[in-house]
């Protein structure tokens, strides 16, 4: 009977290693299994397996040269790849390779109709990789920069458990949820940002434009008298932005530059994450999408069989905010102590109360990946809600912020007009 050689992890995410006998691969996967381990390599001793693993190693080793080593690698192709076209690609290669297609076969089909040179590098390394002996997953490693952690591990999981398919199934679901809760928080920006610089574009014409030749007319007709005071205040504003605009140009510069340095280290990501968080009108949508994206994340990696503390360990690294990624460690560090996840969620102060029973719920009934995607689904429906409710809220509030800042310059031009126009109807009159 063939003898197989296994790397696995527990549910803690220890790695074990050991050798059994079964009839093939997959009993041998069954078997690793049914002693609570989650199998990561499964390779047959003096067969063909072990020889395939060389040569994959070997393989990724010549395409490491090949590229340009790593970081070559990285640089090449990190830029190029949208996630909208890796989530095509990956829904295209998930419906191959469901249909019963072989997976080399399936790349070579994607690789004729790719007409990004970046993608189809990628893939035709990756079916060079998988043709000389490497797994799948070993080849998609070989381009960080296109396949995350995330994906290269789900991978792995799915390979390691004889349901590749099933995996690329959920991978392309994932991705299409993630790629379209993304596009209804830039479609719920659009407007204000629009509206907004719309607003700067109109009130720098009056105000380099329009201001300055009422300034002029108030000088001849009022004949040195003073003018009001809002109208004085508009004015002086006006030759400010006429002749030290400059200075302002370069104020907004120095902010946004500081603001991007700043968000490079520790404390100024962590600071403006939390701040995203509880920013008014916004912060409540993208609180839910945070919990939509971790909940959808640690769900779909569960269930496709990675261990829970290498699958808080992806997520943590994918959440996108750095307020959620600490608190998503602090799960992780409860956890690995053998505690649950709802108290460490709790204690966080990020998630909702409901969000922290429903895991409380999932740990005690060991259904917690099912009740993930739940969570996932219940608040992909409130992001849709939140994106209406504040589409319907930002546009009567811009709307009124325009006309203040408009209403306010034309009323102070005004003001002086009236008297000017009234102290010349008396005049006349005299």
């Amino acid at each position: 009977m063939p003898r197989f050689k296994y790397i696995a992890m527990d549910s803690k995410g220890a790695e074990t290693e050991g050798v059994l006998d079964a009839e093939n691969q997959s009993q041998a996967v069954s078997m690793i299994r049914s002693k609570g381990f989650f199998p990561t390599r499964v390779v047959e001793l003096g067969g063909l397996g072990e020889k395939k693993k060389a040569a994959a190693q070997t393989s990724v080793q010549a395409q490491a040269q090949k590229k340009g080593l790593g970081k070559a690698l990285n640089l090449k192709f990190g830029s190029g790849v949208k996630p909208k076209h890796l989530m095509v690609f990956t829904r295209q290669l998930a419906t191959l390779v469901a249909a019963g297609m072989p997976l080399l076969r399936g790349l070579r089909i994607l690789l004729k109709q790719e007409q990004r040179a970046s993608m189809r590098e990628a893939i035709n390394g990756m079916g060079e990789a998988v043709e000389s002996g490497s797994t799948f997953s070993e080849a998609l490693s070989l381009y960080p920069k296109i396949f995350d952690k995330l994906f290269v591990n789900m991978v792995k999981a799915g390979e390691a458990g004889g349901v590749l398919e099933v995996v690329l199934e959920r991978l392309a679901e994932f991705m299409e949820k993630s790629e379209r809760i993304k596009n209804k928080v830039k479609s719920a920006m659009i407007y204000p940002i629009v509206v907004f610089v719309a607003a700067i574009g109109i009130v720098g014409f009056l105000m380099t434009n329009v201001i300055p030749k009422f300034q002029e007319i108030f000088k001849d007709l009022l004949g040195g008298r003073g003018l009001p005071p809002l109208t004085q205040f508009v004015i002086d504003i006006s030759g400010f932005v006429k002749n030290q605009g400059f200075l302002i140009v370069g104020a907004v510069a120095g902010f946004v530059i500081g603001a991007k340095l700043w968000k490079r280290t520790t404390q100024g990501r962590y600071a403006l994450d939390k701040m995203k968080l509880k920013v008014p009108l916004f912060g409540s949508l993208f609180v839910k999408t945070a919990v939509a994206r971790f909940t959808r994340t640690l769900g779909t990696l569960m269930s496709s069989g990675v261990p829970v503390l290498q699958a808080l360990n992806i997520v943590k690294e994918t959440s996108g905010n750095e307020v959620v990624s600490k608190a998503i460690q602090q799960v992780h560090d409860a956890v690995k102590e053998g505690e649950s996840m709802a108290t460490p969620l709790e204690g966080a102060g990020v998630f909702p109360g409901m969000v922290v029973s429903m895991v409380d719920v999932g740990e005690e009934t060991g259904a917690l990946p099912e009740m993930l995607t739940r969570i996932a689904d219940n608040y992909d429906d409130e992001v849709d809600s939140a994106v209406e409710g504040l589409t319907s809220v930002i546009e009567p509030i811009m709307i009124v912020f325009l006309a203040i800042i408009v209403g306010t310059i034309v009323i102070a031009m005004f003001v002086p007009l009236i008297s000017i126009i009234s102290n010349m109807s008396g005049s006349s009159g005299g």
